[in-house]
């Protein structure tokens, strides 16, 4: 399967829902200002022809901590046989989405970061440096890909892979509970989930609630791939009218939320959710005493070798059916961006690396992910999917782009951000004070009024 069917695909929203304040990419002489303009983007650079005498030491922030004195001492040991000159120093933040912002604000981040999910995109320009323009860019990578951080065309980030957003989950136990056929709608998943819980000793779904961060993984269902609708996230969820009530027929972001909340109702998650264990549980998914997590498709490769059943672990599109269809959402994982505060051969070089990254590292496939570039393979863990039809998220018309951002920040719901939503849920079941119906009546009730604040009318 070719990436080319990456244009039907879903971009899941990484746009965050605060407002970050940070130090503006150079002062406001204009002569000063004017300097530091960069007049190179990453679609002029041939990688080991252009810039290879270049000189510079870069500094690296990074989320992927787990890989930094393996995988990435090897990338940089790879990419030196190009750029001798070109030094990286990569620096694992544990609890990056928090930290980041941090950093960030202070200024002194060094070159090369993966972007933020906070800043508004009328901002970027200010704090990145632009990477080139979105039509000429999209001559060589996907252009859905390229939306997240991409303001007036110009792009400032480049995602490092796209993901499929869908559940991971062990063969062998779903095979032990006589599932034969995976689930398609949120009553057949709940029905292999009691399955799960009669026929075997495995949890039939883990939340990984603890670690917080995973249950943004349940705001990635809510829109195309709970609708089928390209259009959702803009137009649907950002400017519709109550799009957290229940549609009656199993789709839409209320179909996906209440897949959680009965799921912890009826018991059929861990005991206590506020002693799960990340990194625990992906070996506890690959041997068998986990049924399925809900996860982004990097996830894959991780549990695949966290033990010796990597054959046993599969992926599956989340279990919702449009008019007997089935959709999976997909988008961008983190972007790279580079400090548009770093000197010009310092940007230049962390361009050559960027690229490199992208087009020869092989990242996105070790990851379990989906290169950006056009023609490249789906890698063999995601190869699954093929027939599940993918969907994208349309742009947000123009002077529209931050409205998803201001909404979702002054109703305080923290979608794809914080994870408030999910976890509020998995506490309501828990604890029984508040049913769906409630819960989704709050939800609406909050973004309604951020949705009048900020002169949506429906």
């Amino acid at each position: 399967m070719k990436n080319n069917v990456m244009r039907r695909m879903l971009s899941v929203s990484l746009a965050a829902a605060m407002v970050v304040s940070l130090s503006a990419c150079g002062p406001k002489e204009t002569e000063q200002a004017e300097k530091q303009e960069m007049d190179v983007t990453l679609d002029q650079i041939k990688l080991g022809e252009d810039y290879t005498d270049i000189e510079a030491d870069l500094k690296f922030l990074t989320h992927k901590t787990d890989v930094v004195d393996t995988t990435f001492k090897g990338y940089i040991e790879e990419f030196q046989k190009l750029y001798p000159n070109i030094n990286i120093e990569y620096e694992g933040i544990t609890d990056y989405a928090n930290d980041i912002t941090t950093r960030l604000t202070t200024g002194d981040w060094g070159d090369i970061c993966m972007v933020p999910t906070n800043v508004d995109k009328d901002e970027l320009g200010n704090y990145f440096t632009k990477l080139g323009d979105k039509g000429t860019l999209a001559e060589n990578y996907e252009e859905n890909m390229l939306n997240n951080f991409a303001y007036q065309d110009a792009v400032y980030g480049v995602p490092s892979m796209a993901n499929v957003q869908g559940v991971i989950y062990n063969k062998a136990v779903f095979e032990e509970a006589g599932i034969t056929e995976l689930p398609k709608t949120p009553d057949e998943f709940l029905d292999a989930l009691e399955a799960i819980k009669e026929k075997t000793d495995a949890i039939p779904l883990y939340t990984n609630f603890a670690a917080g961060w995973t249950m943004t993984a349940w705001d990635a269902y809510i829109d195309g791939g709970a609708t089928g609708d390209p259009d959702f996230a803009n137009t649907g969820l950002t400017k519709g009218k109550d799009p957290f009530a229940d549609r009656g027929d199993g789709t839409g972001p209320y179909a996906v939320y209440n897949t959680l909340y009965e799921a912890v109702k009826r018991g059929l998650t861990e005991d206590d959710p506020t002693t799960t264990d990340w990194e625990g549980s992906k070996g506890r998914l690959n041997n068998g005493e986990i049924g399925c997590m809900a996860l982004g498709s990097w996830s894959v490769i991780q549990i695949q070798q966290a033990g010796s059943n990597a054959d046993d672990i599969g992926y599956m599109t989340f279990p919702i059916t449009v008019d007997g269809k089935q959709y999976a959402a997909a988008g961008p994982d983190y972007n790279y961006g580079i400090n548009c505060n770093s000197s010009r051969d310092n940007q230049i070089a962390a361009m050559c690396y960027i690229k490199w990254l992208v087009e020869e590292s092989g990242f996105a496939q070790g990851e379990g992910g989906l290169s950006i570039v056009k023609g490249d393979e789906y890698p063999e863990a995601l190869q699954a999917l093929e027939g599940i039809e993918l969907v994208v998220n349309s742009p947000a018309a123009a002077g529209e782009e931050n409205l998803f951002n201001d909404v979702n920040n002054d109703s305080e719901l923290g979608i794809n951000v914080s994870g408030a939503v999910p976890t509020q849920i998995v506490e309501e079941a828990v604890s029984g004070n508040k049913t769906m119906e409630e819960l989704a009546a709050e939800w609406n009730e909050k973004w309604t009024a951020a949705q009048e604040s900020n002169g949506v009318e429906f």
